[in-house]
């Protein structure tokens, strides 16, 4: 509410924002959701891309309809919109207590395999020539949390922000189909229990969750509820140890490796906002 004086006066400010999202909701949910069979995997086409697509078009960049004070104001809002989905995961998942516990460790140890993502990303970003935003965007998956923290430490224009912000919406529009057709992929070898499977669904992004888990869930339909409640409690989890994990060990990762590797494989292409000897220029 900050700027505001009231619930009133912030609606009359932004009803149009209210108005057009509800719209798009209906809009997107009539279309449904899609499926099809690619290779071993399936891909599966969920409401949440058309409502992305739409708003996207609908944005100041493209047909304009929306303004960017709208945009600024509609970005805290992501938040309260999927509160009820977070409230429905962590009642699935304390309902079932018992089986969150034969599950042990594993929850909480899985965060060391989104960090070894850094040591995969950051040497390709830089392949493509990128610079001090590939640190933004290959230290995590780059969710809400992310966003904050990256602000905080490098500043809100830094280009590290920039890389960030650039795979939080790329995540957003792209990762719901990739998660879907990965987890079916990987869940067409046999090899992992579904439980695996489900655990490794919770990536630290609900969208991208929701995808992989709704893809095993048709799959396996006996396990339909355990792989929904474990998918759940590890993205929930995720987002609690995620930003201590990329704070303390992803970020300076992430930096350590740049120095080492930008001077030997970086491209030679000036990131817009770096200054000739690099100052302002902030690691941890």
């Amino acid at each position: 509410m900050e700027g505001y004086k009231s619930v009133l006066e912030r609606f009359k400010k932004e009803y149009r924002i209210y108005i057009v999202a509800f719209l798009i909701l209906l809009l997107a949910d009539f279309i449904g959701s899609f499926e099809f069979p690619v290779g071993p995997g399936m891909v599966l086409i969920f409401p949440i891309f058309y409502g992305i697509i739409i708003g996207m078009i609908l944005g100041p960049d493209l047909l304009g309809f929306f303004k960017k004070e709208e945009v600024k104001a509609a970005s805290p809002l992501v938040l309260v919109a999927i509160a009820p989905f977070i409230v429905k995961l962590g009642i699935l998942g304390g309902g079932n207590l018992p089986k969150l516990l034969e599950v042990g460790p594993a929850l909480l140890l899985q965060e060391l395999g989104n960090i070894a993502t850094v040591l995969i990303a950051l040497p390709l970003a830089l392949l493509l020539g990128l610079k001090r935003e590939a640190v933004g965007a290959t230290h995590s998956i780059d969710r809400e949390t992310n966003l904050g923290l990256i602000s905080n430490l490098y500043g809100p224009s830094s280009p590290e922000m920039r890389g960030t912000l650039s795979v939080y919406i790329i995540g957003g529009l792209i990762g719901t189909i990739y998660m879907g057709f990965l987890a079916t992929l990987v869940a067409s070898t046999g090899l992992f229990h579904p439980y695996a499977l489900g655990m490794a669904s919770g990536v630290g992004s609900g969208i991208m969750m929701a995808s992989a888990t709704a893809s095993l869930a048709h799959m396996y339909p006996g396990f339909a509820d355990e792989i929904l409640m474990l998918g759940g409690a590890s993205d929930m989890l995720t987002g609690l140890t995620g930003i201590y994990a990329a704070l303390f060990i992803a970020l300076p990762l992430a930096n350590k490796l740049y120095g080492i590797l930008e001077p030997r494989i970086g491209r030679r292409v000036r990131s817009k906002t770096q200054t000739p000897n690099n100052e302002g220029e902030k690691t941890i």
